[in-house]
């Protein structure tokens, strides 16, 4: 005997993405922010006058990516246990990357998931990390390999917020806003290429265009069985390097600057990428203060660590991979040799 449960449905997980002053945020049941001590400091005065609910909760983490673990994740929802939260409140993430991805982490698992929107502090995780319902944690074998798909209600970018960001944390935003270009608009790198980012308008403009590119991507491939996997240019080199250095040398978007570097040099040797694109998109990096290099020392290691990568399968490695600019190859099939002798050019200072 056969039994049949018949669970076909369409679901409608489409939401807004506000970019501006933050709006007022109206919500009738009970909502949780949770951030760290950096960001509450400087900005949740500002928050809370904007958020009206029938109970509003705080739930402060510890900043730093060594922080995103399974232990804080539990940290997490104890306290939205203790605060009686049920499956109509809302967790408002407001922080930088980490914060979004274990807020949305601890939302998809809190009885059973709860509706949580985005209000990212960062540069990176304006222009990324808030956008299109990754969440998850890391472990000792990789970055983000426990985690789910779920998406916000809604997305709050307000820029005001980056005149408190350090230099080098608005660097490795820039880096995400150079993945996108690369990878999917020859037209808007060659805009990056003319303008400075660090002036308000030209900021603005680059946010708007780096979210635009996430969401289509995202809509095409939500839970990244192909194009959407071509965002992780860059990523799969960088999440080794933070892999390697404990999340405590580099940050996520300096680690994705740096793999942007070793992906062109293998794009080069495959025939993939000129060498003058190439040092096009050093260029650009170099300009906001981002790492360029990264002194493998062991290239078999190194190398090995790449199969922990969640777009490996088996004996596969999956490479993100530049088309000159504006185009990308997502390819499996790159023999070993070839990868090792772009590593070695690594060994030692850097390439």
């Amino acid at each position: 005997m056969t039994i049949s449960i018949n669970l076909k449905r369409i679901i409608d997980d489409s939401y807004p993405i506000h970019i501006g002053p933050l709006p007022e945020i109206t919500f009738g049941g009970k909502a949780v922010i949770l951030t760290n001590p950096n960001v509450a400091g400087l900005h949740l005065n500002s928050v809370l006058s904007k958020l009206s609910a029938k109970e509003v909760y705080i739930v402060t983490i510890p900043d730093g990516e060594h922080y995103k673990t399974l232990e804080t994740i539990e940290f997490i929802l104890d306290r939205m246990f203790d605060h009686r939260l049920n499956r109509k409140s809302l967790l408002v993430a407001f922080g930088g990357g980490v914060i979004g991805d274990m807020g949305g982490f601890a939302a998809s698992l809190y009885n059973r998931g709860i509706d949580f929107i985005q209000i990212p502090t960062t540069l990176l995780s304006q222009v990324d990390a808030s956008v299109g319902g990754k969440t998850g944690v890391n472990n000792r074998f990789g970055k983000n390999l426990i985690g789910a798909f779920h998406q916000p209600r809604a997305v709050y970018i307000d820029p005001s917020f980056l005149k408190t960001l350090p230099s080098r944390e608005f660097g490795a935003g820039v880096a995400e806003i150079v993945k996108m270009a690369v990878t999917f608009n020859a037209s808007f790198f060659e805009w990056l290429e003319e303008n400075d980012l660090r002036e308000e308008a030209n900021l603005q403009y680059a946010i708007q265009m780096a979210v635009e590119t996430k969401a289509r991507v995202v809509e095409e491939d939500e839970k990244e069985q192909g194009l959407r996997a071509a965002l992780n240019y860059g990523h799969t080199f960088g999440h080794v390097i933070e892999n390697e250095t404990k999340y405590e040398s580099y940050l996520h978007g300096e680690s994705v600057a740096i793999g942007m570097v070793m992906a062109n040099a293998l794009a080069c040797e495959l025939g993939y990428m000129s060498a003058e694109d190439a040092e096009r998109v050093k260029n650009i990096l170099a300009r906001y203060d981002l790492p360029l290099t990264y002194p493998i020392a062991d290239v078999e290691k190194f190398y090995q660590t790449f199969f922990l990568d969640k777009k490996s399968a088996d004996s596969a490695i999956t490479f993100i991979l530049p088309r000159g600019i504006g185009g990308v190859e997502i390819t499996d099939t790159i023999d070993a040799a070839t990868v090792k002798k772009i590593l070695t050019t690594f060994q030692g200072t850097g390439a």
